[in-house]
């Protein structure tokens, strides 16, 4: 009778791993999609004149993304160096003071701004730089990514040191460190790895956004690297090419499209290699 019971348990711990097996392989396959039909219509693209040309003249063939690339990592930049710092320093105050009536209302307007829609943050970028400028401009493009990044590294700074031993704060000051060195250098330290794989899994997401560029970069068909001029950017290049009537633009859209992804990928990775550090 027992071996009949240990039969039927080992049946379904076997069964349940097989249905598990299945629905996570399931749900690879619309990915698995969109990396063929990206690869397949993408590749065909690339060239050295693809990625260091600028685009041509509508009615010419050829032509590149380099304005795009180039604004892609220029943005990148400037909402990494709004967002970072004052969402490390954010997360830092959550995680050490995480009882206090700010801390709940931080925590609160932090949970929000992770939920609004990107469309909407690029319409709060455009009235408050892109009216009172009277241009567009990547430094307003930077400021709305910049929105979209904060959350995700102010909560994931705040987890990472949630799970610090508290040991490691009481040695140090223990041993007579400060209060400020002790959290920049033994605690913020100790959980590194953590901070920078949040921060690198939140330029991944804002690397596709085209909503908010839409109200504040525009696009630019030259190179610019002004932050008070309007910029292009990856995105903003597949979105306008890609809604085209025509069939070169088709094209350019598809390889700007296999670029975008291949740098998501490679984020992605980078993360995965930093979180196993």
């Amino acid at each position: 009778m027992n071996n009949t019971k240990i039969s039927v348990r080992m049946f379904k711990d076997k069964l349940w791993k097989i249905v598990i097996i299945f629905i996570s392989l399931l749900s690879t396959i619309p990915l698995l999609f969109i990396i063929f039909y990206l690869v397949k219509n993408g590749i065909s693209s690339l060239s050295l004149q693809f990625l260091i040309y600028l685009p041509k003249p509508l009615g010419e063939t050829g032509g590149g993304v380099s304005n795009a690339i180039v604004g892609t990592f220029l943005l990148i930049l400037l909402s990494s160096l709004f967002s970072i710092p004052l969402g490390i320093f954010a997360g830092i105050y959550l995680s050490e003071y995480r009882d206090t009536r700010l801390a709940y209302t931080v925590r609160l307007c932090v949970d929000l701004l992770n939920g609004v829609p990107s469309i909407v943050i690029g319409i709060f970028a455009w009235l408050i730089l892109v009216v009172p400028m009277k241009r567009f401009s990547a430094l307003s493009g930077g400021f709305a990514l910049g929105i979209i990044m904060l959350p995700l590294i102010v909560r994931s700074t705040e987890e990472t040191l949630k799970l610090m031993p508290p040991e490691l704060k009481e040695a140090s000051l223990a041993l007579g460190v400060s209060y400020s060195r002790t959290i920049l250098k033994v605690v913020v330290r100790s959980g590194l790895s953590s901070i920078i794989t949040g921060i690198i899994v939140s330029i991944a997401r804002i690397s596709g956004e085209t909503a908010p560029i839409l109200f504040t970069a525009f696009g630019n068909p030259f190179m610019n690297i002004n932050i008070l001029k309007p910029i292009s950017s990856l995105p903003l290049i597949i979105y306008n090419y890609a809604t085209s009537p025509y069939q070169e633009w088709h094209k350019l859209a598809w390889g700007a499209s296999f670029v975008l992804m291949m740098f998501v990928l490679l984020l992605n990775f980078i993360s995965k290699l930093v979180t196993r550090k």
